[in-house]
């Protein structure tokens, strides 16, 4: 009996030795340093200018676009240009044949010869008719006076009183031959004038500087008096993008630009962006869409906008100077509205925040633009705040860059 109890004895002391062992490897655990530390990922929070920028899809459109056509019929004799390049204004496009014009217009200019050589003896004419009028004038006034004093007889004073009538009268027939042969040399230069307009016309140049398209005609074909086109051709340098916005920022558009004219960039297929200044706001909103058009010029001095093109556009309306901007992915919804995770000693604290904006730059993720309860170079959980709770201790994954936390730039 002694035996059993020392037996029972034996085994309790080591149970409650391997107990006692247990507990104290398991209390070893618990308080290891970092073991109940929750990993997260956060960022500093920056100071940084946000602008208030509006998005839309606009739509490249050429300043200029004209369709070039051929002021006279003919045959093209040459078509001057590459498909596809880039022409200065005054430089050759096509050439229409000119033998015709030009025969025209040597028969015109003998036409203008013999009328103002027409025209010259007209007036020598009337020289010469002037001067018999004057010594018929002068006779037939003698004549007057020495029939009232009854020297020569009635008949004498008739005959050169009738011979004064008759060259006055040849005079005036005279004058209104010169009229007539002015007129006649005048319609000459007008014609001949025509024609030469014409023969200037047989070569059609660029009225602007811009890209031609695909020549619509070749080489001896013949082209209409203001017919069919010949070739477009677009403005390229500067070029405009048109596009919507919702008509409830019309009053704030407008009001923005009259202050100072807007800044406007366009995104385009190729990845870059182009900065123009925003040109046109249109006088009345869509009804069926509610938005209003506005037009941004452009310089495209690269010419890397192209017309049709559809780019993205952000019409910036003003710059806010030293925002406190964290990513939006940060901000949790609460009961009593949003808040973030802190990381302060080592330890997550809940803070609560207003955000006054969301802003997507160019590159990177969206960001928040804090009005209270964030300032700049507070560190912010990122990553894993599902698992916070209030004072936990939380550990810091590297980002990649070999520290903790990492600003946003």
């Amino acid at each position: 009996m002694s035996l059993q109890a020392n037996s029972v004895m034996i085994l309790l002391l080591t149970g409650a030795s391997l107990a006692v062992t247990s507990c104290s490897r398991v209390a070893a655990k618990t308080d290891a340093p970092g073991a109940d530390n929750i990993p997260v990922r956060a960022v500093r929070a920056v100071a940084r200018d946000v602008p208030l920028d509006i998005a839309a899809v606009g739509n490249v459109e050429s300043v200029d676009n004209v369709e070039v056509k051929s002021r006279i019929a003919g045959q093209v004799e040459r078509v001057a240009f590459q498909e596809g390049e880039n022409v200065a204004k005054g430089q050759l496009l096509f050439t229409i044949d000119r033998a015709t014009l030009e025969r025209q217009a040597a028969e015109q200019r003998a036409e203008l010869a013999r009328d103002a050589a027409m025209e010259q003896q007209a007036r020598a004419i009337v020289a010469r008719d002037t001067a018999a009028q004057r010594q018929s004038q002068s006779e037939a006034d003698v004549a007057v006076q020495l029939g009232n004093l009854g020297v020569i007889s009635g008949e004498r004073v008739d005959e050169l009183t009738t011979a004064r009538d008759t060259a006055r009268a040849s005079l005036h027939s005279d004058e209104a031959a010169v009229v007539a042969a002015e007129a006649s040399r005048e319609a000459d230069e007008a014609r001949l004038d025509a024609t030469e307009l014409q023969l200037s016309q047989t070569s059609v140049v660029a009225p602007i500087s811009g890209r031609v398209g695909a020549a619509a005609v070749k080489a001896g074909n013949i082209v209409a008096e203001n017919g069919a086109t010949l070739v477009t051709l677009l403005q390229m340098t500067p070029i405009d993008v048109t596009f919507g916005l919702p008509e409830q920022v019309l009053s704030v558009a407008r009001r923005l630009n009259a202050q100072s004219t807007l800044t406007v960039e366009a995104r385009h297929a190729a990845g870059g962006s182009e900065e123009g200044r925003l040109a046109f706001i249109d006088n009345t909103v869509d009804t069926t869409t509610g938005t209003i058009r506005l037009k941004a010029i452009f310089p495209n001095t690269d010419g890397a906008l192209w017309p049709g093109e559809f780019v993205h556009v952000r019409l910036r309306l003003r710059v806010d100077a030293s925002r406190t901007v964290i990513p939006n992915a940060s901000v949790e919804d609460g009961i009593n509205g949003k808040y973030v995770w802190l990381v302060r000693s080592g330890r997550a604290s809940m803070t609560p925040i207003t955000v006054m904006r969301t802003y997507l730059p160019e590159q990177g993720p969206e960001l928040a633009v804090i009005g209270s309860g964030v300032r700049p170079g507070d560190l912010v959980v990122s990553e894993g705040q599902l698992r916070l709770t209030a004072d936990a201790r939380v550990s810091l994954l590297d980002d990649g860059s070999g520290e903790p936390g990492h600003e946003i730039d």
